[in-house]
């Protein structure tokens, strides 16, 4: 897939380029922040590249650091903000089976509150130290198929 300019089908590169109006919150030259139109809470935030990028592999570790940066600013914003926010939850869904739904690279920032409707439902599964063993194993290899020394980021 990789990163591109702009895919003019794409919801968020047409706010990127001012074809579809958002709520701007930030922006500098490679990152834009805007209000969720669909909030599960006032203040949800999505915080996207600039340059269309399907998923997190398709950044560059520069742009991966800088995308974070930016989410840990708009963070501190948001809790002093004035809006409800006792807490906050970052999240990425990458890949169709996490339940991206828009194929352009975006971090949720979603403030929190102990009495809000916001809940994840997961099954938390027991695992074996030598299941997590070989879990970590395969992941190091992985690591090392994708040109990752170990012990590198």
């Amino acid at each position: 897939m990789g990163v591109s300019a702009v895919d003019t089908d794409c919801v968020f590169c047409g706010i990127v380029g001012g074809r579809v109006r958002a709520s701007r919150v930030y922006e500098d030259a490679q990152v834009l922040s805007f209000m969720e139109i669909r909030p599960a809470a006032p203040g949800d935030l999505l915080v996207i590249p600039k340059a269309h990028a399907a998923g997190l592999e398709d950044i560059d570790r520069a742009l991966t650091a800088h995308l974070f940066g930016v989410v840990h600013v708009l963070v501190r914003g948001l809790r002093r903000s004035g809006l409800p926010c006792e807490g906050v939850n970052v999240f990425l869904a990458d890949g169709e089976s996490a339940d991206q739904t828009v194929f352009h690279l975006h971090v949720h920032v979603f403030p929190r509150t102990a009495d809000d409707r916001f809940r994840l439902d997961v099954r938390w599964q027991e695992r074996s130290r030598a299941d997590l063993d070989d879990d970590a194993a395969r992941i190091r290899a992985g690591l090392t198929r994708g040109g990752h020394a170990p012990g590198q980021p």
